[in-house]
């Protein structure tokens, strides 16, 4: 027999299911153990600490110290590898590159503060807006460094205000510009890098995106609060977690309070993404036991993405966010959304599903017609939920959706209407959407 477990479901009554051992992805294939262990990291037993005082670095929130930090980093890859330690104080810092069998720890009351001058962030071949393309340093950057950890109970300050008044600064003048005209850093990218796990740090006030991740396999992200602020400057695209082009990614146990999407899934964008070596997929993300506020919204898939498979995000509870689930369909961009699966959710949105064709910046070049993409086996059940409309999804000719599942679903929403015509093979089990005033 089949061990099982017993949760209690938003009607309050008892379900059983099987063991996690038992459980599967959305397209039935298991889940591996790996997504079952939050060990968290012990810098103890990742060798020697390398702290940055004993190079010359000193408690000073206005002394740039990207060099005397950085040979912390450099010696400890010298001597095969180590922990760089950030001792309790304010450290301020440009671009920082860590190496193979190096790994940040953040002390108690630790902040790495980034610069606000551009110039402290060299131009290099990184990865941004599914381009790869030549662009800004983050203040933390990690480049083929399997295994590499950044932990500890310590703060990574972006210090973002000056970079977010240029922004709207610059928008009031051309209202067309883009995020990358803008030219600023994000807070931490992680890149063709496997094991990574990032844990227990606070990742607050990002001039850009907060925290990315590309090319990485098996990475999980545990125990963070990710903040950025809304007023009175509120912080453009710092979004929270960028998930572009990864497989077997765990984010659990994590707050989110950004300006921008809470997680976003990218993966490239344009008419020929699906043909760039450099894009890809995202496959096997598990979303769990987080909580998000004041944020756009939970997940969306796109609008900068080709192809996101076997997604979960569950057990999670959301507060004054524009939508839960998004979907931005982008007519310049052959796109794949498939076996996603939202589940066990508590709160309040805009939205709780939102389905439009995304149009910002739209650009064919040479393709003569708009690719079709599409959107299937999407299931959102076991949620009890206030917004304001429930089903926004407007049907197009540049994508198909087909296989959508809501199941025991308690909606009180100001717009309860929902076409379930909209969606082929569209199952509807005890749903519940009452009028809210």
């Amino acid at each position: 027999m089949k061990p099982i477990r017993l949760i209690t479901c938003i009607c309050g009554a008892l379900l059983c299911l099987p063991s996690l051992a038992q459980e599967l992805f959305p397209d039935g294939t298991p889940i591996p153990d790996w997504f079952r262990d939050y060990t968290m990291t012990d810098v103890n037993s990742l060798r020697k600490r390398f702290d940055i005082t004993a190079f010359g670095a000193v408690n000073d929130s206005t002394v740039l110290q990207t060099e005397v930090i950085q040979s912390a980093i450099d010696a400890a890859a010298g001597e095969g590898g180590g922990v760089v330690v950030i001792p309790s104080g304010t450290y301020l810092s440009g671009a920082l590159f860590f190496k193979p069998h190096t790994h940040l720890y953040l002390a108690e009351g630790a902040v790495l503060k980034g610069s606000d001058d551009i110039s402290d962030f060299p131009v290099i071949d990184t990865r941004i807006e599914g381009q790869s393309v030549k662009y800004f340093a983050a203040l933390v950057n990690a480049d083929h460094v399997d295994g590499f950890t950044l932990s500890g109970k310590g703060t990574i300050d972006g210090n973002g205000l000056r970079y977010w008044k240029s922004f709207w600064l610059r928008r009031k003048v051309n209202p067309d510009c883009t995020n990358m005209d803008e030219l600023r850093p994000r807070l931490v990218y992680v890149s063709n890098s496997n094991d990574v796990q990032i844990s227990g740090v606070r990742l607050i006030n990002s001039p850009f995106w907060t925290t990315h991740l590309y090319k990485c396999d098996n990475a999980k992200l545990m125990g963070l609060r990710i903040l950025s602020p809304a007023s009175p400057v509120p912080a453009p695209s710092t979004d929270a977690i960028d998930i572009d082009v990864c497989h077997n990614v765990l984010v659990k146990d994590c707050y989110m309070s950004v300006n921008d999407d809470a997680i976003a899934l990218k993966g490239g964008k344009g008419p020929w993404a699906d043909q760039a070596p450099e894009n890809g997929d995202n496959e096997n993300i598990i979303i769990e036991d987080c909580s998000f506020a004041s944020c756009p919204g939970a997940l969306t898939c796109g609008s900068e993405s080709i192809h996101d498979r076997n997604i979960i995000l569950r057990n999670i509870s959301i507060n004054n966010a524009d939508f839960l689930l998004r979907l931005k369909m982008r007519p310049d961009t052959p796109q794949l959304y498939e076996h996603i699966l939202v589940e066990n959710v508590t709160g309040d949105a805009e939205n709780f599903l939102l389905i439009k064709p995304w149009t910002q910046f739209f650009d064919l070049q040479d393709r003569p017609d708009i690719p079709l993409s599409y959107a299937n086996h999407i299931t959102m059940r076991n949620i009890q939920f206030t917004c304001d409309h429930f089903f926004s999804v407007d049907p197009s000719d540049q994508y198909i959706l087909s296989d959508f599942t809501f199941e025991n679903l308690s909606i009180q929403a100001k717009d309860p209407t929902c076409d379930r015509e909209a969606i082929p093979h569209f199952t509807w089990n005890n749903v519940q959407v009452t009028q809210a005033e």
